[in-house]
């Protein structure tokens, strides 16, 4: 079965539905293609492990989830892509693995599709027991062994003796789980089971470079040991030896399929004189006869086991050296790869937005409005106006002051009438005032007198023969006046009076009347005054 099935892209599809991310891509790293996750998947998962905000329990039960699927493709493919976040996630992963009681129960999975998956089935069961081993290690030791310290100060070379004893134990029991994958380089057949023995290939590395460490420390402190600490180092010493032996046919089977020999480190074993030294010395401490020998002779023995140990652990050090350089520099030929398939994008960003700043700039530079009211539209009289000069203001109807932005020809007839350097005040009666005192009105006449000398008075324009009158001071009580000739009253059906002839009225005064504040009590807007 090669592509992503049907299965695949409908359940990818349903995590796309309800929005989760990390379990659709848990999905597309655990497909039914035979083939390993896809690095871009890997990698996301990774950086999902870092993320405070994901829920780590939540993307390891989609991974466990994805074990109970009864395709050999889909659980293997699971069982690498917990062991890679294991390896190179946050450390938070694996702490959450270890805190479960149980992890991977696959000690009976067969999947009985075809003679490819009786084989791989095999491998399911071996894979998924030494992770187990390895979640059970790190809840036993609170750190991965992969992970450590390494060299004379490394975690392994400075551990007292009591909590050697107790934790190198451990180290041998993860190795055997790994060691037991037991696969040759024939049953390497396909891309799912190749990725699985990389990973288990490196973590051979690094797992048997902390259990060297863990054995030199054991040694230099060997002969200073009790009699039962010198019992059980030296049946550590002899699994040692054997686990030695099988870590060599390990290896062996990675330079076969194609692993580079400089990424193969030598294996060197300490001479068999010193397993000789290490039974003498714990004969003598139980009372049995052993054979003569001198404490220079057990120095020189044990100094020159360690010497060998100490070659295996540099040839160690060196292959994940060179693995990590390696890592690096696939990591920096990908940042590579990424900046020049973005730089269109960031050079078509850049050009952009240097366009905006230079419309910014060229804007700035023009005369900008500093009134709202300035932003009006200018208004283009068709007749020229008579004189130039400052605009009048206007009121509003609480009596404010209004600037106006458009010029009327009558408005530039009041302008030209205006005595230079004449101010309008915020003064009610004196806006006023010196509105209706400059009116022209007439037969082309100007009233120049301006002069207001009591605020009660109100001077219009009328006709020819029309006279001021002086308010009286008293309250205003007189009979209805009605001004004919324009508010529709015919001629000679008023009293005469104050206002008998007809009538042209000015701008302003039409203005001036038409204001709330302009009406005598009882008058219309229609221009009827009442008393």
């Amino acid at each position: 079965m090669s592509g992503q099935s049907l299965t695949d892209r409908i359940t990818a599809a349903q995590h796309s539905v309800t929005g989760s991310a990390v379990s659709k891509t848990v999905c597309k790293a655990t497909t039914h293609e035979v083939m390993g996750p896809k690095k871009k998947h890997l990698d996301y998962l990774i950086q999902c492990t870092n993320e405070m905000n994901v829920n780590i329990p939540q993307l390891a039960d989609s991974l466990f989830e994805r074990t109970t699927n009864s395709s050999w493709v889909v659980v293997f493919k699971s069982l690498i892509t917990t062991h890679h976040l294991m390896v190179y996630g946050n450390e938070r992963f694996i702490q959450y693995l270890a805190s479960r009681n149980t992890l991977f129960n696959l000690s009976n999975f067969l999947d009985k599709s075809g003679l490819q998956g009786y084989d791989m089935s095999t491998f399911i069961r071996r894979y998924s027991r030494y992770l187990n081993d390895k979640a059970v290690s790190y809840r036993q030791v609170a750190f991965d062994f992969t992970k450590v310290k390494r060299g004379a100060d490394g975690v392994m070379r400075t551990m007292n003796t009591e909590k050697l004893l107790k934790t190198v134990p451990i180290i041998q029991n993860q190795m055997d789980a790994l060691l037991d994958f037991n696969v040759n380089s024939n049953e390497l057949t396909n891309g799912v089971i190749n990725a699985a023995f990389m990973l288990l290939f490196k973590d051979a590395i690094r797992l048997f470079a902390a259990y060297n460490e863990g054995i030199i420390n054991l040694l230099e402190k060997y002969f200073d040991m009790k009699k039962n600490q010198c019992k059980e180092g030296l049946d550590i010493y002899k699994k040692f030896l054997t686990r030695m032996t099988r870590i060599s046919e390990f290896l062996k089977v990675a330079e076969q399929v194609g692993i580079d020999r400089g990424d193969i480190p030598d294996l060197s074993q300490a001479p068999s004189s010193l397993l000789d030294a290490l039974e003498q010395h714990l004969a003598s401490l139980e009372g049995k006869k052993i054979k003569d020998s001198t404490a220079a002779s057990r120095a020189t023995t044990l100094s020159n086991a360690v010497s060998s140990l100490a070659s295996t652990g540099l040839s160690l050090t060196k292959v994940d050296e060179r693995e990590k350089q390696a890592a690096l520099e696939e990591e920096q030929a990908r940042l590579k790869a990424l900046k020049l398939k973005m730089l269109p994008c960031i050079e078509n960003y850049l050009f952009n937005t240097v366009q905006t700043v230079v419309l910014i700039c060229l804007c700035s530079t023009s005369k900008l409005p500093n009134d709202l009211l300035d932003l009006q539209p200018t208004f283009h009289p068709s007749v020229h106006p008579i004189s130039t000069g400052p605009q009048v203001g206007g009121f509003d109807e609480l009596g404010g002051l209004l600037k106006p932005t458009v010029t009327s020809q009558n408005q530039n007839l009041l302008i030209a009438k205006l005595p230079p350097n004449k101010l309008v005040s915020d003064d009610l009666d004196s806006s006023l005032a010196n509105l209706v005192g400059n009116l022209g009105i007439g037969n082309g006449t100007t009233k120049n007198d301006v002069n207001w000398t009591q605020p009660g008075e109100k001077k219009l324009t009328g006709g020819s023969n029309w006279q001021p009158k002086v308010a009286p001071t008293t309250a205003w009580n007189a009979p209805t006046i009605v001004r004919e000739g324009y508010s529709g009253v015919p001629a000679g059906t008023g009293a005469g009076g104050l206002w008998g002839n007809p009538l042209v009225l000015g701008e302003g005064e039409r203005w001036y009347r038409d204001r709330p504040w302009g009406r005598q009590p009882g008058a219309t807007a229609a221009g009827a005054r009442t008393a």
